[in-house]
């Protein structure tokens, strides 16, 4: 175990989040380098249930998969078998189809060859020109008149365009996809395989996989969306329970409790309980800033608002490898150099290394980013800090 400290001012967050509306449900955890230090939990897995979640409750962790699948890519890096300034078509031949989206003439899509070869390192850092539906009306209006899917609608997602040339900005999107193909054609295994025995078998993260097993199922939260007549309804379940692929970018499911050994494995140089996953030069790279003078947005609009509403990070922002890193100390909260990101259905984690602690706040609902629903994160973030 961790540093002890007092959790009722952390209880009382998680508690009055439920009570006044801000989410259905909500599991939160802390640990420090040597252990845990925090959990707990409100709500139940769906609205109307009895029961409460915990940290061994099962969610989608949506894009906090892609710091798993970096992870998988950084691996590979270390053992030299992949370079990231190499060109993603000459691993992926099928990657040379991807276009530039240079507008549309009525109804028809304008499509360019990229002035330069979107590299690995584009696609770790987000700087390949793909993009979201939700975050990208270009991409949102290519779908709706070519007919090709979402990213969480089939393999045809592949099939989108980028939105600028490659190292031209940041633009948040189906990079890590990719990613995890560039990793599967690497290692010569499915992404699922390549990140079991690599990441979460060394880990001991037994709940974390691309499809639940029954009794994992029943261990579940559903997904909620607001209600017609307020408070919170359950959609189900909105992953494909048969995908056409292992997706980098969002296919895993997870425990709070699971994810936080592999966060407390990065906080800790990249070991745990004698297994190391990565060395501590790439930790310390995948901490620093990747993208030059480049900035993450300080806002991006929605698109889509039932999926997200618009995400205002604000000024200061810039992306390592998998993560989202603050160039300055947040007030009463995570230091300056901190590594942090999120998924869709509204689950969130940073890894402090200065101070020395790492958490994460988990609920699956939509949209993401609803401003009721984010300021729980920063509450938490703050009663944590106040608490130790």
């Amino acid at each position: 175990m961790g540093r002890s400290m007092d959790t009722g001012a952390l209880d009382r967050v998680l508690t009055a989040a439920v009570e006044r509306g801000a989410v259905p449900h909500i599991a939160a955890v802390a640990a420090d380098r040597d252990g845990v230090i925090y959990e707990g939990g409100a709500g139940p897995r769906t609205v109307g249930e009895s029961g409460t979640v915990d940290g061994g409750t099962q969610f989608r962790i949506m894009s906090m998969t892609k710091m798993v699948a970096t992870t998988a890519a950084l691996q590979l890096r270390e053992a030299g078998k992949l370079d990231f300034d190499t060109p993603v078509a000459d691993i992926l031949p099928e990657f040379a189809d991807v276009q530039v989206l240079d507008g549309f003439d009525g109804d028809t899509p304008r499509l360019r060859a990229p002035k330069t070869p979107a590299t690995v390192r584009n696609l770790v850092t987000h700087t390949s020109g793909l993009g979201y539906w939700f975050f990208e009306a270009d991409i949102a209006r290519y779908e709706k008149v070519t007919g090709i899917p979402n990213v969480l609608g089939g393999a045809g997602a592949f099939a989108a365009p980028m939105v600028h040339d490659p190292g031209e900005r940041f633009t948040y999107g189906i990079n890590t996809d990719w990613l995890g193909k560039v990793v599967e054609a690497v290692a010569g295994a499915g992404l699922d395989v390549v990140i079991k025995e690599n990441i979460t078998g060394p880990l001991g993260m037994d709940d974390t996989m691309f499809l639940l097993d029954g009794r994992r199922t029943a261990n579940a939260v559903t997904v909620h969306v607001p209600g017609e007549t307020g408070g919170w309804s359950s959609a189900g379940e909105l992953l494909p329970q048969q995908p056409d692929w292992w997706a980098g970018g969002h296919g895993l499911y997870s425990t709070p409790r699971d994810y936080l050994r592999f966060q407390r494995a990065l906080l800790r140089d990249g070991e745990l309980d004698g297994e190391r996953i990565l060395r501590p030069e790439t930790v310390e790279e995948a901490f620093s800033n990747q993208i030059g003078a480049l900035d993450f947005p300080a806002e991006i609009p929605t698109t889509d608002p039932p999926i997200t509403a618009e995400f205002n990070a604000g000024p200061g922002w810039k992306w390592g490898y998998g993560l989202l890193l603050n160039t300055a100390d947040v007030p009463g909260g995570r230091r300056a150099g901190s590594g942090a990101w999120a998924g869709l259905f509204n689950s969130h984690f940073w890894i402090d290394r200065t101070t020395g602690v790492c958490a994460s706040v988990y609920t699956n609902s939509l949209p993401f980013v609803l401003p009721e629903t984010f300021a729980v994160y920063g509450e938490f973030e703050q009663a944590l800090y106040a608490s130790i």
